[in-house]
Order: C-alpha cells, then structure tokens, then sequence
C-alpha cells in the first residue's frame, strides 16, 4: 500500500486513541519513510531538516498568545463578557435561553470570519475573544464541539470564497501553481468556481447547529485561566490603550506581514502605556506562551511530517496509480482526486501547502478527463481545502482548541477534529464533486 496513505492512517488511528498528536505526527513520519525505503536514518534526517519550516508560525502563534494575555491587564476581557452579558442575557432574566444561544454563536461566527478577510489575524482573535466567554457558554450549556464547528467554519470558508485577506493568499497561490502546470486562469474566476464547494460549507454549519449539538451540555465551573483567575477592573482609558495596542499589531503584521513583529509592536505600546507592569510581565507572558504552546509544538511536529511525505515521492505515485484506476470515468477521477487532496491535507494540515503538491498533477489530469477551467478550479481549490476541517495538525482545528480548553474540558481530536472532518469534508466532497460535474 502507498506509504503516504498508511503514513496518515497511523497518524489518525493514534489521535483517535487518544495518544498525543505530536507523538502521532512522530509515528507516522516514521511509518512513511520506512516504508517508502528511506532507512530509520535518512527519514530522521528529513524530519529534522523540515522542523524548521513552521517554526516562524510556531513562533509567531506563542507571542500572540503572550499578546492576547498581555491585553487582558486592559480590561479588554472584562468589557466584552459583559457586553456579551447584556446581549445574550443571563438565565432567568426573561430572554429565552435558545435566543441567547444563536446571539452568542453569531457573534462567534461574525468575529471568526472577519479573522480572515476584514482584519486577517487568523487564530490570534481566538486567545483574545473565547477564554473569556467560557463562563457565558458554561451557562448557556453550549456544547464545545458546536463552537469549535463555528469557529473552524469562520476560519476556513472565507478564505475559500472570498479574494480578500487570507483568501487573496489562497487565491493567488491557486492561480500560480495553475498557471506554472500550464493552465492559466484569471483571479475572478476563482471565487465563482469555489462557490458551489463553499455552499457544501454552509450546509455542514447548518447541520451542526439544528441538528448535530442542539442538545445543552454541562461542563465544570473551573477557573479558566488567567482571564478568569486575575479579572482586572476596565477604565475608559485603558481601553483606548487595548484598542491602540490592537490597531498597532494590526498594523505592523500588514506592513511586515509578520505576525511575530505585530505582537511584538502590541506588547510594546502595552509596556509604555504601563498596562503592563514588568515586575509581572515575565510571568504573564510566559503564561500566554504556554496556551498557544500546543499549537507551536503541533505545527513544528507537522512540518517535518510534511517533508517525510514529500521526500518519500509517494504522493505522486498515489496520483498516478489512481489514474490507472480511473479509465475514462469522469465521476472516479474527480472523486479520487477530492481524496487524494483530502489524504494530503489531513497528514501536512495546511491547505495553502496542499496545492503546490497536487496541482502539478491534477491539472493534465482534469485536462485528460475533459474538465472545463471552472470544473479545474474547483476541484483543485476544493482538494486544497478539504482536511484543513477535522486534521490534528491544522491550525483551523489548533485554534479553536486553545480557546476552548482554557479549563481542561474539550478533546482537541473527539472535540473539534472529529465534529469538524463530519461536518465540514463530507458535504465538501459532495458539493466538489457536484461543482466539477456542472460547471
């Protein structure tokens, strides 16, 4: 069997089990590259070498996190709980509880999607926004795993369907790799291409909503963390500086398209306005580096998971043995290669890593089955895409998790890995599939 294919099953297998996706990650590098023929050492050697390629990301994630509790020392936390308060109102204060319940993920949904095109910070707004809104969902009894459905939905369908932020990234890359396997497309055929896969989306958020977690779940009253273990009292002036220390690191990421130096500029306007006190500062921004830290060490891990299956040449073997099962059925060649991309997907954890890989071969291969330019696009955005939602190792599954296992009550993999890969890549693949067959 292609060793990428068994690569990522060991990987899945052990999260399912519960064994920590780091040490899966680890397993199954080793898996693939030994089985590909590499040897113990040379498979070593390249997950070594591919460490590093995250470690910007992993870098940048821990400062966001040191800025998100740096920010708290505002007020910032406080202020929003209770606005969220007087939205939602508290049980017994004659607002019906399931309107509460809607207001809430509403707001959730608006904030995650803005993450990726209005103000593109990504998971950063996650540390900020969620921790602090544990309490209100604890008295809501709102299951976890529909907000993290919420959340993953937000980060992945703008950048999907809209040229804007993260999604002119996305974009741009689809039309690059396009263009260099010899296919050229125009920009403003993408977002009309992925409309139909974005649909598939909205439909598995639907489901998730009003059917999947309607019923109330009940979690511990625990102290979060730092958020709820140092409430500090907001002042009109200490909310300005909340706001600047927000629009500095806004900025400053846009200008340098770094988040490190974003964050970094966030803590500096927060020490100069002395929010932040640096007989404590040591300890809280140590504090903010732990909650992000998983998300570093997972990304670190996937990079190097990444450079075995790349090294092992088995992606473009798994391609070309499905094209051999393929014969001159359309329908099989768009299903397998919706597969192949989810398989890719699932194992880097990185959509924007997918399409280089896959688009060398997808794109003669659509050719070969007579697939329109719109049909192409499809398909391949929708391969890229697919996994993003329910992989151990991407960011759009990270991310949702640090925010919400702030108490120690939600399984990163049976909590947001698994609600997230039902909801999200089954209607994907179906929708895909629908997408390359009518347009």
């Amino acid at each position: 069997m292609n060793a990428v294919v068994l690569a990522v099953a060991v990987m899945l297998v052990l999260s399912l089990l519960r064994i920590h996706v780091v040490v899966a990650l680890l397993v199954g590098s080793l898996t693939g590259g030994l089985l590909a023929g590499m040897g113990l050492t040379e498979t070593i050697t390249v997950f070594t070498e591919g460490l590093g390629s995250n470690a910007v990301i992993a870098l940048s994630y821990a400062l966001l996190g040191s800025f998100a509790v740096a920010l708290s020392r505002t007020g910032l936390p406080e202020l929003m709980v209770s606005k969220a308060v007087l939205l939602v109102g508290r049980e017994g204060e004659g607002r019906k509880k399931s309107l509460s319940k809607v207001l809430i993920l509403f707001v959730i949904l608006m904030i995650s999607c803005f993450s990726q095109n209005l103000i593109p910070v990504h998971i950063a707004i996650i540390p900020i926004f969620i921790p602090p809104l544990i309490t209100i969902l604890n008295e809501l009894e709102l299951d976890r795993r529909l907000v993290a459905t919420v959340i993953t939905f937000g980060l992945i369908t703008p950048y999907m369907w809209f040229p804007v932020g993260f999604g002119g990234i996305f974009h741009e890359i689809l039309q690059t790799n396009m263009k260099d396997s010899g296919l050229t497309v125009d920009l403003d055929q993408i977002p009309s291409a992925m409309t139909i896969p974005s649909l598939g989306m909205i439909v598995g958020l639907l489901v998730a909503v009003f059917i999947s977690y309607r019923k109330p779940r009940k979690y511990e009253d625990k102290i979060a963390n730092t958020f709820e273990a140092e409430k500090t009292n907001y002042t009109k002036q200490s909310i300005i500086v909340a706001v600047l220390a927000i629009a500095a690191t806004l900025v400053v990421q846009l200008k340098t398209d770094s988040m490190i130096f974003g964050a970094l500029s966030g803590i500096i306007v927060l020490y100069f306005s002395g929010k932040l006190k640096l007989n404590t500062s040591d300890r809280l921004l140590t504090e903010g580096m732990k909650m992000m830290s998983f998300i570093g060490f997972v990304m670190i891990a996937a990079a190097g998971f990444a450079a075995v299956m790349r090294e092992t040449g088995e992606v473009e073997t798994l391609v070309k043995d499905s094209v051999a099962l393929i014969g001159n059925s359309t329908a099989l060649g768009v299903l397998l290669m919706l597969v192949i991309g989810l398989l890719v997907t699932m194992g880097i954890g990185s959509s924007f890593s997918t399409i280089p890989i896959i688009t060398t071969i997808f794109v003669p291969l659509s050719a070969e089955l007579g697939l329109s330019v719109m049909a192409t696009i499809a398909v391949i955005g929708t391969s890229a895409a697919l996994g993003d939602a329910g992989s151990p190792a991407s960011d759009s599954t990270l991310g949702p998790t640090s925010g919400l296992n702030v108490d120690n009550q939600h399984n990163h993999i049976w909590d947001t890995c698994v609600p997230t890969f039902l909801h999200y890549n089954l209607p994907l693949i179906a929708f895909g599939f629908i997408a390359a067959m009518v347009l």
